[in-house]
């Protein structure tokens, strides 16, 4: 471990943002080797403390904290021997924080055909498709039997406006088992040589929570599953991808890095992946910090999720090697965009393997998310719960009352029960957040890049409303906002720019009134974001004592013309001190003693 540096903490926080100078180089037992002060100056240092943005000149790291936050001249003052970094204008910001996405599902579909439609990727049709998916094939050189599995795909921005069918893909691929990950990841289509590996055949019944979509006035399944009934294919694309998993794995974190995040989610963690990257972390290859969020199945089985013979059970809410085990993740409904989230009102349209009454779909009935809640607080852990229509948000909270009363414990304990998405969340339902101590993490890029569809599937009052950040604010929650990676890009600037501006693809404006300051939007993935983890005394703005994790972006958000957000560019990111990625290494920022 390092040797800490607490006593030049504790006076610094006696002294207020100035340190005292007392050792501007620390002796770091891990390298053998000494560590010295690096200052960051000349360039707007948003320090995200506070409701309002606050700005410094300078910024001292030691070590792996910040042990100075002030004036430039009392910077070079104190700490004169630092090495000096010159922002040459460049804006410094703590290190984006993911409040929500997948980084295990990120590096899984680094090994598979990419789907994606633009502005992601290039797929406009099922002409576009079949050929990423037969150019896939050949480079990979896969034998007839091998699975070939693809990310991205999003019916609803193809040309043709419907979902590809198992016959359509059994004519190009015959021979080998295909499936096709809905962006949701909450459906997939399956050619017949895949649905005959899942055993799903002419009438095979709906599995509780998901459905086998057929063709119409038959039993035979056209290829799409949706929710529960995809499980078998995610969970085999898992399976398939496990011998290359930690290569991919550094790609992916090599990503996150690229685009400013320091600490990053695994949401809905697997099992052999939590373990792999357990792994790393013991074997020092975490570049960025990690937190993993178990299934709910952990809940009854502490040691599956644990790497070693040695260890029962999982440790939550501690950091080992940058890694910690933070809360457990359960699946409550479905996609808004796939039409399977599950709302009190009607989708406006059609809605596939639905006739009438078309609400979407619970993923579990509400005693058995019951169960979930009191077991979850039985063993004092933070639940993060994927909800996205009001409905299933209405059971969220009958979960958390009937587990509060079941376990006598008080409705507005400090839990931080986080209900992930709440996109359509209703006004009297952020109140109840409000009274609970919840903490709604927004997802504010569906407004761009399904922000159309919405309108259309549920009316112009619904989708006005989705992840409401403003009215959120209004009411002290403290919310957070994410990309939910792989379903939207890991860009943490594009999140911020479809907060500030909730434009969609074809150019309208969805909900005027939600837009989001950039500040608010700042606030989502920095500070609010390191408290809905528990970590605000450590990340999240920057502070003396706290841990030395930025992000260099070429402008600043604050002040930049709101569409322009999304042409910032990250610049640096530094990681406890050390820069782990540079844009561009011939015109690093120039560091001098």
């Amino acid at each position: 471990m390092r040797v800490t540096i607490l006593l030049l903490i504790l006076t610094a926080a006696l002294a207020g943002c100035v340190s005292t100078p007392a050792a501007e180089l620390v002796e770091d037992s891990a390298s053998a080797g000494r560590v010295a002060a690096r200052l960051f100056f000349n360039g707007p240092i948003i320090t995200m403390e506070g409701k309002n943005p606050a700005t410094v000149e300078a910024v001292v790291a030691l070590g792996d904290r910040i042990v100075f936050v002030g004036s430039e001249r009392t910077a070079r003052t104190s700490y004169p021997a630092a090495l000096a970094t010159d922002l040459q204008g460049h804006t410094l910001l703590p290190g984006f924080i993911d409040p929500h996405s997948h980084i295990g599902m990120v590096a899984d579909t680094m090994g598979q055909a990419d789907l994606s439609p633009p502005p992601v990727g290039t797929t406009r049709n099922f002409s576009d498709l079949m050929a990423a998916l037969r150019a896939f094939k050949q480079r990979q050189n896969l034998a007839p039997g091998e699975w070939l599995f693809a990310w991205g795909y999003d019916e609803g921005q193809l040309e043709e406006r419907r979902h590809i069918t198992r016959t359509e893909l059994d004519a190009a691929f015959p021979d080998n088992p295909v499936y096709l990950q809905h962006t949701s990841a909450h459906m997939g289509v399956a050619n017949s040589a895949a649905l005959a590996v899942a055993d799903i055949h002419d009438g095979s019944p709906d599995p509780e929570g998901g459905r086998i979509v057929r063709f119409p006035g038959t039993d035979r399944p056209t290829g799409l599953v949706q929710e529960t009934a995809m499980y078998f294919f995610a969970g085999t694309a898992i399976a398939e991808a496990a011998p290359r998993k930690a290569e991919l794995f550094h790609r992916a974190q090599d990503l996150y890095l690229a685009n400013g995040i320091t600490t990053a989610g695994d949401g809905m963690s697997e099992p052999d992946g939590a373990r792999l990257l357990q792994r790393v972390a013991a074997q020092g290859g975490l570049k960025l910090d990690v937190m993993l969020f178990p299934g709910a199945a952990i809940l009854d089985n502490p040691s599956g999720w644990v790497e070693g013979d040695d260890k029962a059970t999982a440790t939550f809410g501690e950091y080992r090697n940058g890694l910690k085990f933070q809360g457990i993740k359960i699946i409550a409904d479905g996609s808004p965009q796939g039409k399977t989230a599950f709302f009190t009102q009607p989708y406006l349209t059609p809605v596939a393997g639905c006739d009438s009454d078309c609400r979407g779909i619970p993923s579990l009935t509400q005693d058995a998310l019951n169960r979930l809640f009191v077991e979850g607080y039985r063993q004092g852990r933070q639940l993060y719960v994927h909800s996205n229509g009001d409905a299933s948000i209405d059971m969220v909270l009958r979960a958390h009352e009937h587990a509060a009363r079941q376990l006598a414990q008080p409705l507005d304990a400090d839990r931080r029960t986080v209900v992930v998405h709440s996109q359509f969340v209703r006004p009297d339902q952020l109140q109840a957040y409000r009274r609970y101590r919840m903490v709604p993490s927004l997802f504010s890029n569906h407004p761009f890049f399904w922000g159309d569809q919405h309108v259309a599937n549920l009316g112009p009052e619904r989708a006005g409303f989705l992840s409401p950040i403003p009215a959120a604010a209004a009411l002290g929650l403290r919310f957070t906002n994410h990309s939910d990676a792989t379903v939207t890009p890991i860009d943490p600037l594009l999140g911020l720019w479809t907060a500030v501006n909730r434009v969609s693809r074809s150019g309208a404006v969805i909900g005027a009134a939600q837009r989001a300051t950039p500040y608010q939007a700042l606030q989502a993935i920095t500070a609010n974001a390191a408290y809905q983890f528990f970590d605000e005394a450590d990340r999240g703005t920057l502070a003396v004592g706290k841990l030395a994790d930025f992000v260099v972006l070429d402008r600043n958000p604050l002040t930049v013309e709101p569409m322009a957000i999304r042409d910032i560019r990250v610049v640096q990111t530094v990681k406890r001190g050390v820069t782990v990625y540079q844009r561009d290494a011939a015109a690093a920022l120039p560091t001098a003693d």
